[in-house]
């Protein structure tokens, strides 16, 4: 039965959504049916379809009272809009509907657990967010919170840690049966862990262990964690607050991480061997994967940065997710690619070979806000060169840069020419594996946005930015001289 609340904001979605024309949104990347959208939730394959539910408040483009919206597609590129999944209308969740997961039962129906959000005041006075893990259950469409919610909740977890930071649920299927689900905790000692739970039928929850901790070494609270495996190794992947950089390796604030390691199933011990950093660009966070039905490791990420989450007066939308991406795990690294089905939407192809490259330079066909583009630089001579820049989205007055320094193996991007008034982090750096200055960068437009895919997948690089879509050109240029091979499909959608 859908309650008062879910009905008023579905009702609100089908009206105000139509009013936000195709033209206004990214061509490829899920953007919100209208307001604010933040973490992806329930990411999954069901009936055929790929579902994904997100962080929601359909009535501002700020972050308000969150509701679950919910979207379903055939490719993760090309997505239909569907009702409004939860709103916060019980007594366990009046303050929100905060990110969860989805799973399949063996009886057909879909399962959602997602964080109840309850405001209460504490012995001193003080109103705080109780958070605790809650249920519902439905065909793909609707959806019923159980009658037992919350169904995990402060006395489940470890003595010590705190019930107003324990969050996020991720639910997987385990390989001996049952369920697992992971959970974000803040600690005693104030910074994040992951808990570990485990159930037989999916209602019926108990704690098992504690399978890793911060102790204030990587950020405070670990936020939307996620537990898999990943060709032979085993993944814990969390997002911290709060985060300290590490030279290049992570930045500064909300931050994701891969925690590679191993995993005893017998013991349900998690030993982490490195730490790796998902994304160097300055819009992504809260991941979260599924396993697809042909077996890939797929993920996919809010496209912001809460530090830069800022919408204007007349936004009628705010957020958006990345491209779906696969996962492999290659020379101790997780490495990231764009999703396969992409190249279903791949239109006109423009290509060119060892073109020398000193002075600016544009190629003709080589434009355009919605593409897909490999580019792959090296020296010219054996002096080398000592930069190698492209912009994007560029047009009189705006431009993105993307810039190679092989003497320094690092790759800076940069949207302080975007067209951006705010006064927040527009530039970041990282390092890539040096190839004796050669470098091979996949990016791809989607009208406000850029991912750059770096090496085949060794490395990759999220931006947003606001720039006019009239500055669609694109131009190269070295400090030296480079030899560049341009391969370029715009993507056509149909929409």
């Amino acid at each position: 039965m859908t309650s008062e609340l879910l009905e008023k904001a579905r009702k609100y979605e089908e009206r105000y959504g139509a009013y936000i024309s195709g033209a206004e949104r990214p061509a490829f990347h899920l953007s919100p049916r209208v307001g604010w959208m933040n973490d992806p939730n329930g990411f999954s394959f069901y009936k055929g379809e790929y579902h994904l539910f997100y962080q929601y408040h359909p009535y501002s483009t700020k972050w308000g009272p969150m509701h679950w919206g919910h979207a379903v597609s055939r490719d993760m590129l090309r997505w239909e809009y569907l009702p409004a999944a939860l709103a916060p209308d019980e007594d366990y969740d009046d303050a929100g509907c905060f990110s969860g997961s989805a799973l399949e039962l063996p009886d057909g129906r879909q399962l959602l657990m997602y964080t109840g959000v309850r405001s209460h005041m504490d012995e001193d006075g003080v109103r705080r967010d109780l958070q605790t893990q809650c249920l519902a259950v439905g065909d793909g469409l609707n959806y019923e919170k159980t009658g037992a919610n919350p169904v995990i909740d402060g006395k489940d977890i470890p003595e010590g840690f705190n019930v107003h930071d324990f969050r996020d649920p991720k639910m997987f299927n385990m390989p001996d049966g049952g369920y697992g689900c992971v959970v974000g905790c803040r600690t005693e000692d104030g910074s994040g862990s992951v808990l570990l739970f485990e159930s037989g039928d999916g209602f019926n929850w108990r704690f098992v262990t504690v399978l890793d901790r911060c102790y204030n070494e990587f950020g405070r609270m670990w936020e939307c964690p996620d537990f898999f495996e990943l060709d032979g190794r085993q993944i814990l992947a969390v997002s911290p607050q709060d985060m300290s950089a590490v030279g290049l390796e992570f930045h500064n604030g909300d931050c994701t991480m891969f925690l590679i390691g191993d995993y005893d199933r017998k013991t349900r011990s998690f030993e982490r061997r490195n730490v790796q950093a998902v994304d160097y660009g300055l819009d992504f966070y809260a991941p979260q994967t599924l396993l697809a039905p042909d077996g890939r490791r797929i993920v996919i990420g809010w496209m912001q940065n809460w530090d830069t989450s800022v919408s204007g007066p007349e936004d009628k939308w705010f957020g958006q997710m990345t491209l779906p991406r696969e996962l492999s795990y290659r020379d101790g690294r997780v490495i990231q690619n764009p999703v396969r089905e992409l190249e279903s939407l791949h239109g006109r192809r423009v290509s060119y070979s060892d073109i020398p490259v000193q002075e600016e330079l544009t190629l003709r066909g080589v434009y355009g806000r919605t593409i897909d583009m490999t580019v792959t630089v090296r020296p010219r001579s054996e002096c080398g060169y000592t930069s190698f820049r492209m912009k994007v989205a560029s047009g009189s007055q705006h431009y993105t840069s993307i810039t190679y320094t092989p003497l320094t193996s690092t790759l800076r991007v940069s949207r302080d020419h975007s067209g951006t008034n705010r006064d927040f982090v527009h530039v970041r750096e990282c390092f890539v594996r040096d190839r004796g200055g050669e470098i091979k960068l996949r990016v791809i437009l989607d009208r406000f946005s850029a991912e750059i895919f770096v090496n085949d997948g060794e490395q990759a690089v999220t931006l947003t930015f606001h720039t006019p879509l009239s500055a669609d050109g694109i131009s190269f240029q070295s400090q030296g001289k480079t030899v560049i091979n341009v391969e370029k499909y715009d993507i056509v959608t149909g929409a």
